[in-house]
C-alpha cells in the first residue's frame, strides 16, 4: 500500500543516516517503493560531503507522456532545496533523473529535518507534475480529436484510474478492487456515506462524487480487464475552480492517493471492528468468570453444608448400626440358654416313646 505522506520514509531514513554519520561511510543502496519506483543512493568515503540519488519512475500515462521527464517536471525538481540539490546531466544509465546532494549545505540547526524531508519528496513532485500537465488546460474549449477519450493513468499496475477531459470539467473514475468480501462491504458503505456527505450543502466547494456498481458511460469501449471490478466505480466531477492556484496541487495529490485512502479506511475500520469485538469478548469473559466464581462459592457452601449433613448422618447411622449389632448380640446370647431344638424329634417321640396311660380309677386315701 502506498504511503499518503509525500516524503519517502525509507529514503528519508537513509539520508538522515548520512547526515548523522560521524565517520565517512560508503553507501551503495537500492530502494523499491510503491508505483514501481526505484531509488539508487551512492556515497563514497573519499568524498563524504556529496551523495548521488538516482530515480527511476515509469510515466504516469503511457502514450501521452514521454519516458523522459518533461522540462516542466525538471523545473519542479529544481525547486527542491536549490542550495542542496543539483541535477546531473546526463542521468545515470537506467534512470530518468540523477540528483547531486551537497550534504555540507544542509543546515546544522533544526531545519535539517525539513530539508531532508523535502529531498525525500522527489517521487511525489514528479508524479504531481505529470498529472498537472494532463489537467493543466481544463478551461480550454479547444476539443482536439480524442480529447474526450479516457486517459488511463497507472500509479500502480493493479490500481489504474481514468481521467476524461471535457469542456470546463474533468471526470476522474476509479475502478475499485478488493480481495476479501468483507473489504467490499466496508468500502461500499463508505462510498455511500461519502456521496451523502460530499453532495450535501455543507460541502458545495468539493468536487461532486458518485458511486456505481457498473462502469459509467464515459468508460465504454475500454479494455475488459480494466472494467472488471468487485467494488464498483467511484467518480469525481472536477471543475475549473478545483484546479486554480494552490488547489491544483491538493487536487492532484488527492487523486493520486484516493485508492490508498480507501484501502487505509477499510483497514482502519476492520481494525476498529476487531478491537471492539475483542473488548466485547473480554467483557463477556469477565462476566462469565464472575458468574463462575459465584457459582463456585455457592457450590462450596452447599458442599460444606452437605458435608456437615453427611457427617451427622454418618454419626446417626453409626449409632443405629451399633444398636442393631447390640440387639443381635443380645438375641444370640439368649439363644444359648434355651433348649436345643431337633427337627423331626416330635414325630419320633410320638411314635416310639409312648408313655403308658393310667386308668381313671379313683383310689381311696389310706389313713
Amino acid at each position: 500500500m502506498a504511503c499518503m505522506d509525500r516524503a519517502s520514509p525509507a529514503l528519508k531514513q537513509i539520508l538522515l543516516k548520512l547526515y548523522h554519520a560521524e565517520k565517512s561511510i560508503e553507501i551503495d543502496h537500492h530502494l523499491y517503493e510503491f508505483g514501481s519506483v526505484e531509488y539508487h543512493i551512492q556515497s563514497q568515503a573519499s568524498n563524504p560531503i556529496v551523495a548521488y540519488l538516482s530515480v527511476s519512475i515509469p510515466p504516469l500515462c503511457h502514450g501521452i507522456l514521454p519516458n523522459n521527464l518533461s522540462p516542466y517536471t525538471i523545473e519542479m525538481v529544481k525547486g527542491i532545496c536549490p542550495n542542496v540539490v543539483e541535477i546531473e546531466e546526463p542521468a545515470r544509465e537506467g534512470y530518468q533523473l540523477t540528483l547531486k546532494l551537497n550534504l555540507d549545505q544542509i543546515p546544522r540547526n533544526k531545519d535539517y529535518v525539513k530539508v531532508i524531508e523535502d529531498i525525500s519528496t522527489v517521487q511525489s513532485v514528479i508524479l504531481s507534475s505529470q498529472l498537472k500537465e494532463i489537467l493543466w488546460n481544463v478551461n480550454s474549449d479547444d476539443a482536439s480529436p480524442g480529447m474526450y477519450k479516457p486517459i488511463k493513468l497507472v500509479y500502480h499496475p493493479r490500481e489504474p484510474f481514468f481521467v476524461i477531459r471535457q469542456p470546463q470539467r474533468i471526470i476522474a473514475v476509479f475502478p475499485i478492487r478488493f480481495r476479501e468480501k468483507s473489504d467490499i462491504v466496508i468500502a461500499t458503505t463508505f462510498f455511500q456515506e461519502l456521496m451523502d456527505v460530499g453532495n450535501s450543502d455543507k460541502w458545495t466547494k468539493t468536487p461532486p462524487c458518485t458511486w456505481s456498481a457498473i462502469p459509467p458511460p464515459e468508460l465504454r469501449g475500454e479494455a475488459f480487464e480494466d472494467l472488471s471490478t468487485n467494488g464498483g466505480f467511484f467518480s469525481f466531477d472536477i471543475s475549473a475552480r478545483h484546479v486554480e492556484g494552490k488547489r491544483l496541487d491538493k487536487t492532484v495529490w488527492n487523486l493520486l492517493n484516493f485508492n490508498t485512502y480507501v484501502r487505509n479506511h477499510v483497514k482502519s475500520t476492520k481494525g476498529f471492528i476487531h478491537r471492539r469485538m475483542r473488548k466485547r469478548l473480554e467483557n463477556l469473559v469477565e462476566v462469565l468468570h464472575g458468574t463462575n466464581s459465584e457459582e463456585k462459592e455457592q457450590a462450596k457452601q452447599v458442599k460444606q453444608r452437605q458435608g456437615s449433613r453427611y457427617t451427622m448422618k454418618l454419626v446417626r447411622s453409626s449409632k443405629h448400626t451399633m444398636k442393631q449389632r447390640w440387639r443381635t448380640l443380645g438375641r444370640k446370647i439368649k439363644r444359648i440358654h434355651l433348649r436345643l431344638k431337633i427337627h423331626g424329634f416330635t414325630r419320633f417321640r410320638q411314635r416310639w416313646l409312648r408313655f403308658p396311660k393310667f386308668s381313671s380309677t379313683k383310689y381311696t386315701k389310706l389313713e
